[in-house]
Order: structure tokens, then C-alpha cells, then sequence
């Protein structure tokens, strides 16, 4: 009897061994199966918290006075499913009206059921390959307004940007809010200064929207970017990241208000922008089941006339 307990123990124990072989070879081919396909086009994501990284909100300031958040390691999105409510292709095929109703007729809308996501004042070495890695991650083009000193002075983010399928737009020469009550001349060559440092580092890149720094727009700054083929471009949904009002502030502004069509203001530059960063990993999952988020589309204003 002992013998004949023994020997069904010790088969037991080969049975586990191998079902747990078995177990462990299907887990890595199913994980070396999605580690291939990080990039496929509109699959959903999402984080690993499953919503807005934790952070707390301000912990201090900095030199000049503005609220800093705390360093800590952002985290890392893992794949998933798709989710059951994922959007309706046949749903965006329908078009919206093309809205131009911001201020001096600025552009308002994506003029589609589309959602466009718009990044403000880099590129930024600290944060817009990050923000490049997440689009990139989740499969998401994008409009990056790009300031002309910075496209100057990082060239290589330019062409990442553009290599990677995003819109550009221009964002003036040094983020200048009064630039509209400047002259004619002052303003012109400011928009040429700054589609000119664009096009140092990649020479053909098509600019077909300016951007106004703080949205202070003027009939005279309105002309002229229309003339120079820029569609002047403003925003529906403003989380005011700037402000450093923390992730999931970010997160719920983004994510609560965003509908058909809208055009969101987010800033990959300008000063600390990790509450920004750490918000995507929420918010591109979030909207990806809900819209299709597309970057602008690259034909200037004056092409499309």
C-alpha cells in the first residue's frame, strides 16, 4: 500500500510540473504575441491602475513661484482587450458642421465626429518624447504647436514629431500673448521666423495652422495667418494644465468635457508639465473608447480653397 501511495504522489508531481510548463509557455507567447504589435491602429488600452495616476497635487514651488509636482516614476500602460464599447466606425462616417466660430473666426472644430488632440509650446526634451511614446503606444496622431525658438534649438524633436505622422502648427517665435497689437510687419515676420525654424529641420513640412499664444487673437493676426496659408486654430476643451492643477484635474476636465469633434488644448512645454504627462496614460485610454482621435488634417487653408 505504501508503494502504491508513493507512486501516485510521484505522478502527481510530474503532472504539475508539466501543467505548469505548459501554462508558462502559452502566457510568453501571448505576451511576446502583443509586445509585437504595441502600434496597431485604434486599439484600446488601458493603464494599469485602470484610471488617473495618483499624485498628490502641489508639493511646493520652484524658483519663479509656480507649483511643482513631486518626482516619482510614471507608470506604465498594459495591454488589454478592446472594450465592448468601443466606438462605432460606421457612427464617425457621418460629418459634423466645420465650426469657425472662435474668436475672429478661428477654427473651433475638427469638422468631423473626430476628436483632435492638440499639444501646446515645444518641443520640449523633457516631455515631448514622452507624449511621442504614449500617441505612439496607443496608436493616436496628433497637432503639435510648435514655438519657433524651440523648434530651433531641437530640431531632432521636429523631426521625430513628423516622422511619426503628427500635424504641425505654428505657435509664434517666443509664445508672445500680445503679438495681435503688435504691426503688421512685426507680426508676419514673426509667423515666416517661426515656419522658417520649423523648416530648417525638416524642409518640406507642410504648416497649415497657427495657433495663438493664450488664444489672444486679432482681426490683424487672424489676416495675416490666413495669408500665409495657416488656418488660425483655436480650441473646445481647455483643462488649463498650465495652471499645474494636478493629473486627475486634467484628467476629469479632458475626459468629462470632451464630445464629437472637439479640439483639446494640452501642453507638452512651457515649464513642469508631468501632472500633463501622467494624465495621458488615463486619458488616451478613456477617449479611444469613445472616439476615434485623428491629428488635424495637413492641407493649408489656402489648399483647401
Amino acid at each position: 500500500m505504501g508503494s502504491l501511495m508513493a507512486a501516485k504522489l510521484s505522478a502527481v508531481r510530474v503532472l504539475s510540473v508539466a501543467t505548469t510548463l505548459l501554462v508558462s509557455i502559452l502566457v510568453g507567447g501571448y505576451a511576446l504575441g502583443i509586445n509585437h504589435n504595441p502600434d496597431k491602429r485604434h486599439q484600446t488600452r488601458t493603464a494599469t491602475t485602470g484610471g488617473p495616476t495618483t499624485r498628490p497635487d502641489v508639493v511646493g514651488s520652484d524658483h519663479l513661484g509656480h507649483d511643482t509636482e513631486p518626482e516619482s516614476p510614471s507608470p506604465t500602460p498594459t495591454e488589454s482587450q478592446p472594450p465592448t464599447s468601443a466606438p462605432d466606425p460606421s457612427f464617425f462616417g457621418l460629418p459634423l458642421p466645420l465650426e469657425e466660430s472662435g474668436p475672429f473666426g478661428s477654427r473651433m472644430t475638427t469638422g468631423t465626429r473626430e476628436v483632435a488632440l492638440t499639444f501646446d509650446d515645444g518641443p520640449d526634451p523633457n516631455y515631448t518624447p514622452e507624449a511621442l511614446d504614449l500617441l505612439r503606444y496607443y496608436g493616436v496622431k496628433a497637432t503639435f504647436c510648435l514655438v519657433g525658438q524651440n523648434a530651433l534649438n531641437h530640431p531632432d524633436l521636429v523631426r521625430a514629431i513628423v516622422a511619426d505622422g503628427h500635424t504641425l502648427c505654428n505657435h509664434s517665435w517666443s509664445h508672445d500673448v500680445g503679438l495681435g497689437a503688435r504691426s503688421r510687419q512685426k507680426i508676419e515676420a514673426d509667423l515666416v521666423s517661426t515656419n522658417e525654424a520649423i523648416r530648417a529641420a525638416v524642409p518640406d513640412a507642410r504648416i497649415g495652422y497657427y495657433r495663438q499664444p493664450g488664444g489672444n487673437w486679432t482681426s490683424g493676426l487672424v489676416q495675416v495667418a490666413v495669408e500665409l496659408g495657416m488656418t488660425p486654430l483655436h480650441w473646445t476643451v481647455d483643462p488649463r494644465d498650465w495652471t499645474l492643477p494636478g493629473a486627475s484635474s486634467i484628467v476629469d476636465t479632458v475626459t468629462g468635457s470632451t464630445s464629437a469633434g472637439d479640439i483639446v488644448l494640452l501642453h507638452d512645454a512651457g515649464g513642469d508639465r508631468r501632472g500633463t504627462m501622467a494624465a495621458l496614460y488615463a486619458i488616451l485610454p478613456n477617449l479611444l473608447q469613445r472616439f476615434y482621435l485623428e491629428a488635424l488634417p495637413t492641407r493649408s487653408r489656402i489648399e483647401a480653397e
